[in-house]
């Protein structure tokens, strides 16, 4: 059995999420507390408590999700005795995901993945007004049919483009509103089941993310980027990388890019994979996996019992 670890990005959050590791493991109450002293902010209360509306907040919901997965990942190492660097052969996440993963990993420390994170969200924020960009999940799409209707959806001016390849069946676009309502319309004629609008605050994972591509190339350009433990496998190439300044050039290159998920599950068993475990808030990601391939058994670490009956089954 060879393992492979991913984790999940945002639309995985919800109120409560961490507290159950926090109140069974010290291991994940030091995760926490790490990452509110590095935000100067009760981040724990906010996740645990509430209100909904601002954990879904962009630059909360990343450094959250990312410190739920690392609790996880903190528990299992220490209190499990299961270290990721001996027990798995790659590891990868979707979007903000891939911080997680090169946490994980030991390329980022868990202070600056919570600090890079924030400003991440924050700079996905400031990138496009609110109500100039959208996103919309297509439903029945192939990759190919969302790529025809993007181009037929976009013009001169208006810019519609896949932003995420989740699944077969499941593909999400992103640009100016516009465009994506116009790409909305048009779904029956390009044999597509239908798109449904999702309620996010910004057109991510497209053209119209370049002012935040700037400044997270500059926050990089700051950050101390360790070789990983193990390889990482990249939403822009996936391809397993463990060079910094590879690292940090895909990064950047992240925030316009597409998340090509659907490829990088279909990459896992060419790279000797067996089981994909997601490691996080939600089991988003082990969905999609069900449904991209046969070839991997995929496993979902979210609550005290889920983590103790992985240890024992390893």
């Amino acid at each position: 059995m060879t393992i492979a670890f991913t984790f999940p990005g945002q639309g995985s959050q919800a109120v409560g999420m961490g507290k159950a590791l926090a109140d069974a493991f010290g291991a994940a109450r030091d995760v926490f507390a790490e990452v509110d002293e590095a935000l100067s902010q009760k981040l724990s209360r906010l996740m645990w408590e509430g209100p909904e509306g601002d954990l879904t907040l962009t630059e909360n919901a990343q450094p959250a999700l990312m410190a739920v997965s690392m609790a996880i990942v903190r528990v299992l190492e220490r209190e499990g005795g299961f270290v990721l660097a001996r027990r798995c052969s790659h590891v990868a996440g979707h979007s903000l995901g891939e911080y997680s993963a090169l946490a994980a990993a030991g390329a980022f420390t868990l202070s600056d993945a919570a600090r890079l994170l924030k400003a991440r969200g924050q700079a996905m924020q400031r990138a496009v007004p609110v109500g100039i960009g959208a996103m919309a999940a297509l439903l029945g799409a192939e990759i190919a049919q969302a790529e025809a209707l993007c181009k037929e959806a976009s013009s001169a001016t208006e810019i519609a483009a896949v932003a995420n390849d989740n699944a077969p069946g499941q593909v999400v676009i992103s640009g100016h509103k516009a465009a994506i309502e116009r790409a909305a319309e048009l779904v029956k004629a390009h044999g597509i089941k239908r798109a449904m609008m999702l309620p996010v605050s910004a057109p991510f994972h497209s053209p119209l993310m370049a002012p935040a591509a700037r400044e997270m190339e500059d926050n990089l350009a700051r950050a101390t980027i360790a070789v990983p433990s193990l390889p990482v496998i990249s939403n822009v190439s996936v391809m397993p990388v463990i060079e910094p300044d590879e690292i940090r050039r895909l990064l950047v290159e992240q925030v316009t890019g597409r998340v090509r998920w659907r490829e990088t599950i279909e990459k896992m068993p060419s790279l000797g994979v067996t089981k994909v475990v997601e490691a996080g808030a939600g089991k988003v990601l082990t969905g999609m996996a069900k449904r991209i391939t046969k070839d991997v058994e995929p496993l979902s670490l979210e609550t005290p019992d889920e983590i103790e009956a992985f240890l024992k089954s390893v």
